[in-house]
């Protein structure tokens, strides 16, 4: 849908769904996309353990 912007639930399934598919670093990509969108840093923290990995974001 135009303009929708994924939350973090729609971030975090989409993870799972590429995870389960073998594709860990889109998983992990997409972990971080949702563990952004977390409102509590310990529920992001819980969704960066659920994809363990090292961050592969480029950085301005």
């Amino acid at each position: 849908m135009p303009g929708h912007e994924p939350t973090r639930d729609e971030y975090l399934s989409a993870a799972r769904e590429m995870a389960d598919a073998g594709r860990t670093t889109l998983a992990r990509l997409l972990a971080e996309e949702a563990a952004d969108r977390a409102t509590d840093p310990s529920d992001a923290a819980r969704i960066l353990a659920e994809f363990p990995g090292l961050s592969l974001r480029a950085e301005d």
